[in-house]
């Protein structure tokens, strides 16, 4: 007959000690049915689930346990397991699994107790907690800090809106990020990443920054929010915007793209997109002008943008079909995934304004950025409080596995 045996070790991190425990249970011939190991600021937590012969072989090998942890200075706990609450653990093997992302510049206990709290709420259980993003030095400014946190969580909510209103809520009070996955084979396999490019990869609506040289920036600014609010359908905005844009110079144009600035994260996760072997396109409702600019400096796989009709040097104020709308950007994200023979799972889709809705919600994983209340309620994702390279974790990449890319 054999028993079951939690055995947890906690001290200093100590190099072989993971060989020293689990040498002296294979003389027992002790089968392990689980292990975990954690070392949090050189502190070492090690448990291993044991089944072990009863008897004397049983507490000899629980006794070299706690000697030769003793010498390693560790602290042992032994714990017997039921055969009810092992059957119970087992029983949880095959059930729905998600990832639950906390982001924000500095990692607080308040938001991990909100966190947990939340998942508690909806019957989820936390199997595992990691940290993804690096150390962060204490004289850091707050502004430029990036946390994130991973929660693995078994079980399946039993009202999934509830429980992304419920995220939401708490991310809105605390200025933090939630993200809410299933933890699936397609999480870590995309092979596509699309954007938006005004207020997504660049800081600006560049239409604005146009109208305002052209002298309309108030009337064309109103109407841009209301387009990006979704209180204005996009082709009939554009259109708008568009005439009165008519006679702008088009040497105007060159000094505005010198001007544009990267949001911030942009350059970063571009760089490490292209690293890990992902295509990455630019959908635009903005000009081809701008986008063919940042696509040559970002080296933007595919470009879709509206043009901007210039004639004898000025702006013509016309527009060319087909406009570059919320349905052309899914038709577009749907066209890419078949030329690159990839399902739709493994794309992802980032922007911030209404016409973006339609691609975010094909995409395997869509992200709003920095958007406006109604595309963040209706995404799956959003991050509103660090950087575009926060979507590397909800990818489950660590900053230390981006610091050792080729």
């Amino acid at each position: 007959m054999k028993e079951i045996v939690l055995i947890n070790i906690t001290g200093p991190d100590r190099p072989g000690l993971t060989a020293a425990i689990t040498g002296i249970l294979s003389r027992a011939d002790v089968s392990i049915l689980d292990i975990g190991q954690a070392v949090i600021h050189d502190t070492l937590s090690f448990g291993i689930l044991a089944e072990i012969h009863e008897g004397e072989i049983k507490t000899d090998v629980l006794k070299d346990v706690l000697f030769r942890a003793s010498e390693l200075d560790q602290q042992v706990k032994f714990t017997p397991i039921s055969a009810q609450d092992y059957a119970h653990w087992v029983s949880g093997q095959g059930k729905p699994r998600h990832i639950v992302t906390l982001l924000a510049r500095r990692i607080t206990a308040e938001h991990i107790a909100s966190v947990s709290t939340i998942t508690a709420r909806h019957q989820l259980n936390i199997d595992h907690i990691d940290r993804l993003s690096g150390r962060i030095p204490e004289n850091l400014p707050a502004d430029k800090g990036k946390g994130c946190i991973e929660f693995s969580v078994r079980g399946e909510p039993a009202d999934p809106e509830q429980l992304r209103a419920d995220f939401l809520a708490i991310a809105q009070e605390l200025n933090v990020d939630i993200a809410f996955q299933q933890d699936s084979i397609f999480r870590r396999n995309r092979r596509l990443v699309v954007f938006d490019m005004d207020s997504t990869l660049i800081d600006a609506e560049v239409i604005d920054e146009l109208a305002k040289a052209a002298g309309v920036g108030e009337q064309v600014a109103n109407i841009t929010e209301r387009a990006m609010r979704g209180e204005l359908d996009f082709q009939e905005s554009f259109r708008e915007r568009m005439a009165l844009l008519k006679g702008l110079p088009e040497s105007t144009l060159e000094d505005i793209a010198q001007s544009l600035q990267l949001n911030e994260g942009a350059e970063t996760l571009i760089v490490q997109l292209r690293r890990l072997g992902y295509k990455t396109a630019i959908l635009s409702g903005g000009f081809l002008y701008f986008a063919e600019r940042l696509q040559k400096r970002l080296g933007i796989d595919y470009v879709y943008a509206n043009q901007l009709p210039i004639e004898d040097g000025k702006v013509t104020g016309e527009v060319r079909l087909p406009i570059v709308d919320g349905q052309r950007k899914a038709d577009l994200l749907r066209d890419l995934a078949q030329r690159e023979g990839i399902s739709l799972e493994q794309t992802i889709a980032v922007g911030d304004g209404a016409n973006d809705l339609p691609m975010l919600s094909i995409a395997g994983l869509g992200v709003a950025f920095r958007a406006k209340p109604l595309v963040q309620r209706s995404a799956k994702q959003a991050i509103s409080n660090i950087g575009l390279d926060g979507i590397l974790y909800l990818l489950g990449l660590r900053d230390r596995e981006g610091d050792k890319l080729p």
